[in-house]
């Protein structure tokens, strides 16, 4: 049966990715148990959540198993700042929106089904925040459907630096996009493991800085990217978008049944194209009908933050954003007010 020494004398050939040094000489072995064949252990590295913890993460199971363990269970944590710099390292504030030591609130926006205006409604809401004086990203996680450079007029690109990619700026909001990185529009065409190894170097390989919220434009319903963010965030708020249809809003409940399902927390539902109001007589019209919102809130138990008419952004020659509502038009207005409940509900 494997041994505590043992295990520590396996572990000396393990090295921390970001320090080249074992994990034991960085003190970052913080616990070993073993219990009828079974080892358990706990590895602090300098930096958690990437495609390289992955990998170290294989080969300590191989590793144990070859010196005779039955199974091997793992945990990750960060190791102190003090550890990195006595080791050599830097600062790892920065390097991973997945760390312990990242402190921004995530915030997904999801949807049941296309076309209901759910990246509409997370550019507009991630301006909004970033207008009321909070540090603000955007993911545009749609990996498909992506859209959001388009909507908020974007036509530069991320720049790349010693191997860290820095997101491109719009009002006020950081911004990432699958839509940075393919040529006039093209679609895309790849396999799951893809997408996803994308997603992750948009959270570790992005040199956000410090920021107070990161929006998630999620794609639509349920599928496997949808899923994987959902994994990979163990702790994250959810906006549910949908129209006043019935049919829309019973796909959105999925969405929401999915949050719910996975230990996120849902703020509230947002109520899109809620009905046309006349700029002439001011009589509103449901065209979509009534009603979807509140069922949506009644099924997953929340609040509705905002219903939000069918309506376009005023134009701006000077500023090209196609789908950015300015502050002082009425829409910009529920964006603003739905924002402050965010915060509020959040409490950051």
């Amino acid at each position: 049966m494997i041994t505590e020494e043992q295990v520590l004398e396996a572990l000396k050939s393990i090295d921390d990715p970001d320090l080249n040094k074992s994990v034991t000489e960085t003190g970052g072995v913080r616990s070993v148990r073993i219990k009828n064949g079974n080892v358990s252990v706990k590895i602090a590295l300098a930096r958690t959540g990437t495609p390289e913890q992955m990998k170290l993460q294989q080969e300590v199971v191989k590793l144990l198993k070859d010196a005779g363990a039955d199974s091997v269970g793992l945990r990750f944590e960060a190791l102190e700042e003090e550890e990195i710099e006595k080791h050599g390292g830097g600062s790892p504030a920065s390097a991973s929106l997945l760390s312990k030591d990242n402190k921004a609130e995530f915030i997904a926006v999801t949807s049941g089904k296309g076309g209901v205006g759910k990246s509409t409604v997370s550019v507009n809401l991630a301006v909004a925040l970033a207008r009321a004086g909070k540090k603000v990203g955007i993911i545009d996680a749609d990996i498909y459907g992506f859209s959001v450079p388009d909507m908020m007029g974007i036509d530069t690109r991320p720049k790349v630096e010693n191997d860290r990619i820095f997101p491109v700026e719009r009002f006020g909001v950081k911004v990432m996009s699958m839509g940075f990185f393919v040529e006039d529009n093209a679609p895309v065409i790849w396999r799951g493991p893809m997408l996803g190894k994308m997603l992750n170097n948009f959270f570790n390989e992005v040199e956000w800085g410090e920021l107070d919220y990161i929006v998630l434009d999620l794609p639509p319903g349920t599928g496997d990217v949808a899923l994987d963010i959902h994994t990979m965030l163990p702790e994250c708020k959810e906006i549910v978008v949908t129209t006043p249809h019935a049919t829309a809003a019973f796909v959105a409940a999925r969405a929401g049944a999915m949050a719910i399902r996975t230990h996120h927390e849902i703020l509230g539902i947002v109520e899109n194209m809620a009905y046309f109001e006349s700029k002439v007589t001011g009589e509103k019209e449901y065209v979509f009908g009534e009603g979807g919102g509140e069922r949506l809130k009644d099924e997953l138990k929340t609040e509705v933050l905002g219903r939000i008419p069918l309506g376009q952004p005023t134009e701006n020659k000077d500023v090209f954003a196609p789908s950015v509502y300015e502050e002082e038009h009425q829409i910009g207005g529920i964006y603003k007010d739905m924002a402050q409940r965010v915060v509020e509900k959040i409490g950051k």
